[in-house]
């Protein structure tokens, strides 16, 4: 009799086989494979149950991608904390939490994954089992290195990357290597009433759903930096719904501080009015970092001056009157700097999640690309600031 490979033969013929041992191993293997698949359709019945209410909200698809989201979150403070707890309760794949700094007393008052008993320990390690009990699912780690000190490669194993509470100068460290492995990159910070969210995702392709209009959709630049690119349609409860993919181009913080507004936002008396002066202080503060060396400037009259000195240069070479950079603004920023208030952090924390999660699942518009939250005056208006803005018909540059 010619040799046949037994592992081409239907389950049912080995089964049948006379050989005692073989028909005993295929009872083994039919049971594991049973009940590996039982396990299997259980968990993922139960993950469609956790997760009901946001798969009716952003779909299965978004939420497979964000599933298998392997996420870097440098820094750990109060407004880490916000977004570690808004990613893994939406269910991310895994998380990274990176911190080479101790936990303080100070930072009791502001963070809700740490105690009394933290304080000396890594913010990374202290924080991972307690974000681990939101939702055991998730795979949590800590690395508790600086953060300066990790090669380009090392951003290549994650699919976003969002650094929280840093200096400009780290911040566009961080940026570069994340353009180097073409990784999308988010900086966010608080400063007390104050805080800023900056989005580099490099380019981004998003698809927005829409009743289809008569009008056919033309692919076209809207904007300087956002572009349609394609059309697709489907029919969804008897009507006709347009699918559009459109693409975002981004610029690096360190371009983006530097660049102008836009020139809609600066074309007339009452726009450049409504320009937050939030966004000159936050300049400003990235100058004096620059040229002092330090974080944060101090009370002293040394520092109050040449802080108010480059707010108001900053304010110049940004063309806004004069009259919004007021005094009492400057006084509070001052106040407020490097403080932290736990409202505006889960303001802040809430909005960069639910960006970040938009951005894996590939819907609705991203932040592009600096969104400015004013907590006294209730706003957070974004600001697309990039180098370059040349005609809509003519070729993108940015």
């Amino acid at each position: 009799m010619a040799y046949q490979p037994m592992v081409f033969l239907p389950i049912q013929q080995l089964y049948y086989s006379p050989h005692r041992k073989l028909k005993q191993s295929v009872l083994v293997y039919y049971r594991l494979l049973t009940t590996w698949r039982t396990s299997l359709d259980l968990q993922l019945a139960d993950e469609i149950a956790l997760y009901d209410r946001q798969i009716r909200l952003w779909g299965v698809k978004a939420q497979e991608r964000l599933r298998s989201a392997n996420i870097l979150l440098i820094g750990m403070k109060a407004l880490a904390n916000e977004i570690a707890k808004n990613l893994v309760l939406a269910g991310i794949g895994s998380l990274t939490i990176l911190d080479d700094q101790s936990i303080t007393e100070e930072d009791l008052g502001s963070q809700f994954f740490i105690s009394e008993l933290h304080v000396g320990m890594n913010r990374a390690a202290a924080a991972v089992p307690q974000v681990r009990t939101l939702n055991p699912r998730v795979a949590l780690h800590a690395d508790m290195e600086n953060i300066l000190l990790k090669p380009p490669e090392f951003y290549s194993m994650f699919d976003m990357i969002i650094a929280t509470d840093l200096d400009l100068a780290p911040l566009s460290l961080i940026n570069a290597a994340c353009r180097f492995v073409n990784k999308p990159f988010y900086a966010a910070g608080s400063h007390g009433f104050y805080g800023f969210i900056f989005a580099d995702l490099i380019s981004h392709d998003y698809v927005i759903e829409r009743e289809k209009s008569n009008v056919p959709t033309q692919l076209k630049a809207e904007t300087v930096t956002r572009t349609i690119i394609a059309t697709n349609t489907k029919k969804e409860n008897g009507k006709q719904i347009e699918m559009v993919t459109k693409q975002e181009l981004y610029s690096p913080i360190n371009l983006a501080n530097t660049s102008p507004l836009q020139p809609e936002q600066t074309n007339s008396w009452r726009r450049k009015m409504q320009i937050t002066p939030l966004l000159t202080c936050l300049r400003a503060l990235w100058e004096f970092q620059n040229m002092s060396g330090r974080s944060l400037p101090t009370h002293s009259h040394t520092d109050l001056e040449l802080f108010t000195t480059l707010a108001t240069e900053k304010h110049k070479e940004l063309q806004l009157p004069t009259e919004t950079l007021r005094s009492e603004f400057l006084r509070s920023f001052l106040q407020n700097v490097g403080s932290e208030i736990v409202s505006v952090t889960a303001f802040l924390g809430g909005q960069l999640a639910q960006d970040v999660i938009n951005v894996l699942g590939q819907r609705e518009q991203p932040i592009q690309n600096f969104l400015l939250f004013d907590s006294e005056e209730s706003k957070g208006p974004v600001y697309a600031l990039h180098p370059i803005f040349p005609p809509l018909d003519g070729p993108t540059v940015v």
